[in-house]
């Protein structure tokens, strides 16, 4: 079979019928056309047509025809043999190959098409040439007309078939990318979410259980012998617990944090700093330098975020006395420190994260400042205290407004 046949499609089917439909025609035509003329070969020519329309019926009820070119090349030349009988027999025959071009052109490959038709087209011509006793140009030009048309319609088809082909794998290679990029986008979705969620959960609940932790260790301490600090303690862990469950809340559903609600990042930092020290053993204290402006609320949940683990940590690990968080704001971008006087530690030699002992909070903070194009640089050596800087970029005008309007 020509490997470029394309596959039955209605459309090939209902012309693949007419097709059929043509060549019986032709037989009976034949076939009639002796009978009616009454010549010395009608039984002949009857049986002929008759022998040519069961080797053709053969044709398309053998699967194996149209999958093996071998299979097809027998079964045209059975289908020619009983046409050049029937073509000696009666000159009515010229017709059929016309159809029999499109056989061939359909079922060999291309070379051994364009040869049986062009070897079909001769005989038709020659045989009705000595039927009529004689020969002239316009014999030549009905079966080589035909078979001109047969080969253009046949190739043109083909080729529309292969590039319709190329057409048909390009969609389903851009249907398969279009699927696995919405799987890679929501895959990297869950993970940018996972990671929120994380870095949220670590500077609200983690940070804010540890600081309950440490005030009922200080009322524990406490008791029995000072139970007014006991009770202070105790009150001070139920208000962590308070807040930390707001956060929870709303964190949850990705609003602003409740510290920064109704109030600018440094009233909020602010409120930080007296919280610290009024729960834990340790004086900080906020400064505000610059002329405040506007920040877009990514970069004011960030800084904020910031300041809660670093002054967590500061509680938790340094062992300091005093914390300075200072907020700066420097025209084209936004400065946070926070330095303490504590015990420090070698920034190179830092444990490696883990859920029992923690160690999340500085990937968290970096995490945070390389999302929105900032940097963070962390300052300290044993015994020497730590200074942490965050700097963010601040957008155009322009987008900040727009980010800020309702």
């Amino acid at each position: 079979m020509n490997t470029a046949a394309p596959a039955l499609t209605p459309t090939t089917r209902a012309l693949s019928w007419c097709l059929h439909l043509l060549i019986v025609v032709l037989l009976v035509l034949a076939a009639g056309r002796a009978v009616a003329d009454s010549g010395p070969h009608a039984a002949t020519t009857v049986a002929a047509a008759a022998a040519c329309a069961v080797v053709y019926a053969a044709g398309p009820a053998l699967p194996r025809i149209r999958r093996s070119p071998l299979a097809a090349a027998v079964w045209l030349g059975a289908v020619g043999a009983c046409w050049l009988v029937l073509l000696v027999l009666s000159a009515d025959a010229v017709w059929l190959a016309f159809p029999l071009y499109f056989l061939q052109l359909h079922l060999l490959p291309r070379r051994a098409g364009l040869a049986a038709v062009a070897a079909t087209a001769l005989m038709a011509i020659t045989a009705f040439a000595a039927h009529q006793g004689s020969f002239s140009l316009a014999m030549a030009i009905g079966p080589a007309l035909g078979a001109a048309v047969a080969v253009a319609v046949v190739w043109g088809y083909q080729a529309l078939y292969r590039e319709s082909e190329q057409r048909r794998r390009l969609i389903e290679e851009l249907t398969t990318t279009r699927a696995d990029l919405a799987r890679a986008q929501h895959t990297a979705g869950v993970l940018a979410e996972r990671e929120r969620l994380a870095r949220e959960i670590h500077d609200t609940l983690a940070q804010g259980l540890s600081s309950i932790q440490l005030l009922l260790r200080a009322a524990e301490r406490a008791l029995p012998g000072k139970p007014e600090n006991a009770a202070r303690y105790v009150d001070q862990a139920r208000q962590a617990a308070v807040d930390n469950l707001a956060e929870a809340r709303r964190f949850v559903a990705a609003l602003t944090p409740p510290a920064l609600e109704d109030s600018t990042l440094a009233g909020a930092l602010e409120r930080l700093c007296v919280t610290t020290s009024t729960r834990h053993r340790i004086t900080a204290r906020f400064h505000l330098t610059g002329e405040a402006a506007p920040l877009p609320t990514a970069h004011e949940v960030a800084l904020l975020r910031i300041a809660q683990s670093a002054l967590a940590n500061t509680v938790r690990h340094a062992h300091a006395t005093t914390a300075e968080v200072t907020l700066s704001h420097l025209g084209d971008h936004v400065a946070l420190d926070v330095v303490d006087d504590g015990t420090g530690f070698d920034p190179d030699r830092l444990p490696a994260p883990a859920p029992d002992s923690g160690g999340f909070g500085l990937a968290a903070m970096r995490a945070r400042m390389r999302a929105l194009g900032g940097i963070l640089v962390i300052e300290s050596a044993p015994g020497h205290g730590t200074a942490l800087a965050a700097q963010l970029p601040l957008p155009p005008p322009a987008d900040t407004e727009a980010e800020e309007r309702p």
